[in-house]
């Protein structure tokens, strides 16, 4: 049986450094629809750094399948609700439940520190993205992020226990 586990990890020790790297040059690769340059994916990196990922302000989840690095997931804390990011699976590891297993475990953090909704922004071409939150309840919402990349945004109400079922709003 596989397992998927996650850890609040530091973004920037190298293992968080290397997955956020393939996240972002999957990110530049898709944006562009070629192969990544180097310099593009350092460049993009710098420009979206993910050092805040850490608290106070936020916080990083590595995934591992099985023991072996699957994926990471990012929350950045905002009043009364946080803001997620950065949701990444290893493609050798798609289509395994990592995006589910994510999706949980930010969704718990986020709970536990008392945030009472998720939101995000996403791209037209992450359709796969998309398709995961929504299958997890997301639900799409107006704009509350400006940029080149928010093109889509979503948002999940947190019940305060798992079991409570709160209707979106």
């Amino acid at each position: 049986m596989t397992t998927w586990t996650t850890c609040p990890t530091p973004p920037d020790i190298p293992e968080a450094a290397t997955v956020l790297r393939e996240y972002m040059a999957e990110m530049v690769r898709r944006w562009h629809g070629r192969p990544e340059r180097p310099a593009e994916v350092t460049e993009a990196l710098a420009e979206m750094p993910s050092d805040d990922l850490a608290p106070p302000t936020g916080l990083l989840l590595l995934a591992r399948h099985d023991g072996q690095l699957a994926g990471c997931a990012g929350l950045r804390w905002r009043p009364r609700w946080a803001e997620l990011t950065r949701v990444y699976v290893r493609p050798a590891y798609r289509g395994t439940g990592g995006g589910a297993a994510l999706l949980a475990a930010v969704e718990a953090h986020a709970r536990a520190a008392g945030a009472d909704r998720i939101r995000l922004d996403t791209r037209a071409d992450l359709v796969e993205a998309r398709a995961l939150y929504a299958r997890h309840g997301y639900v799409e919402i107006p704009a509350f992020t400006g940029g080149p990349y928010a093109q889509h945004w979503f948002e999940k109400l947190l019940p305060a226990r798992v079991d409570e079922a709160v209707a979106p709003r």
